[in-house]
């Protein structure tokens, strides 16, 4: 039967080949995440950060020698990234995010191309990656990246390698191993207790002999630490409050508070802190989108209690702790012995929202953008 298709069959080669270079220039491109402005509270998409189509041919781009092209599968979004969207004058641990350019964050890629010795096509690298579907790895850079060919028949999901047996699972692991001298018996007391590095910190105290209280903002994350990540007790901060929740399931008072929030919550476990208790400062994250940060009237007592109150970057200790970190998580995942939550938003383009909401508390367990299959 004659089908519309079949005039095709008989057009000049040159033709057809024409149609083909057509459709292929319409798929030439690399949308990519662009920071505009400096925000002064919570980020806009749309105002602060930008979703954009630039033109881009993964198969021409031009490789310098020590250079290699990545495509991008899966991106972490962090809390820390809002401190790194700041005038490029104020100096911190990292550097700001420059305006008009692709924002970046901790991925894992596969590489299509390279010009690199030590990485080669088909390879599954570790690394600091652009908002993007694909990234030139420039040779000056190329030596912060690791290969991660593991991920290919570990039996874990890829995403694992950015949350879980990533940054995020290395903050809760140096935090505690550490910084928190943990001894068994103790209370440790965990804020954003279901989030990327809160849930991992509480399975890491169970497994260590800790009584594990978390804080969250919705039940249902609160019943999901209960039931599947074995924390003995975590209340709702939004309907309980911080200080009558901790009389309640912390007795004996706390002797670890895992810290990522902040302000009141700081505050109140430092009242219900006992004599050399140990406060393990990750983040503040309550304070992150406030022109006027809260401030904390009661620190006199760490004198008095004598409370070792620390903060540190997980990067000034990482090569130190990461083949513990990686043998011990990996071992702790594979025999159940640890659960880790996941909130998975598909495509580059939706990074924006998914990083906004987790700033605003919205996300349920570690935020993770889908960028691509390998």
């Amino acid at each position: 039967m004659f089908t519309l298709l079949q005039p095709l069959l008989f057009l000049p080669q040159t033709i057809i080949t024409f149609f083909r270079i057509i459709k292929t220039k319409e798929n030439m491109s690399n949308t990519q995440v662009y920071f505009r402005k400096v925000p002064t509270t919570y980020p806009v998409n749309g105002e602060h950060i930008e979703v954009v189509k630039t033109p881009f041919s993964a198969d021409t781009v031009e490789l310098a020698d020590g250079d290699f092209l990545i495509k991008n599968l899966v991106l972490s979004v962090d809390p820390y990234m809002r401190g790194r969207m700041r005038n490029q004058t104020k100096k911190s641990y990292s550097p700001a995010f420059a305006i008009d350019a692709v924002l970046n964050g901790a991925g894992v890629s596969v590489v299509l191309r390279s010009k690199n010795e030590n990485f080669k096509a088909g390879d599954y690298v570790y690394g600091l990656i652009g908002w993007e579907e694909y990234t030139v790895v420039r040779a000056a850079m190329a030596g912060s990246f690791q290969l991660r060919n593991e991920a290919k028949d570990s039996g874990l999901p890829i995403s694992n390698y950015i949350g879980v047996l990533g940054m995020p699972g290395m903050t809760a692991y140096i935090g505690l191993y550490k910084f928190a001298n943990m001894k068994a018996g103790e209370t440790l007391f965990v804020s954003a207790a279901a989030g990327a590095v809160g849930q991992l910190v509480g399975q890491i105290g169970k497994i260590n002999g800790l009584h594990v209280v978390g804080s969250v903002g919705d039940d249902s994350k609160a019943k999901y630490l209960i039931d599947e990540c074995d924390f003995d007790a975590v209340f709702n901060y939004k309907t309980t409050n911080v200080a009558e929740g901790l009389a309640e399931h912390c007795p004996n008072g706390v002797d670890i508070y895992f810290e990522n929030v902040g302000g009141k919550t700081l505050e109140a476990v430092i009242d219900a802190a006992n004599n050399f208790a140990r406060i393990v400062v990750c983040g503040m994250i309550s304070q992150y989108n406030l022109e006027n940060p809260e401030p904390v009237h009661n620190l006199v007592q760490i004198i008095g209690k004598r409370i070792r109150m620390e903060g540190f970057i997980v990067g000034d200790s990482a090569a130190e702790y990461r083949p513990a970190f990686v043998k011990d998580v990996t071992t702790w995942l594979k025999e159940g012995k640890i659960q880790y939550k996941e909130d998975v938003a598909v495509g580059i383009e939706n990074a924006p929202e998914a990083f906004i909401g987790m700033l605003k508390g919205k996300n349920f367990g570690k935020q993770v953008v889908k960028i691509a299959d390998a």
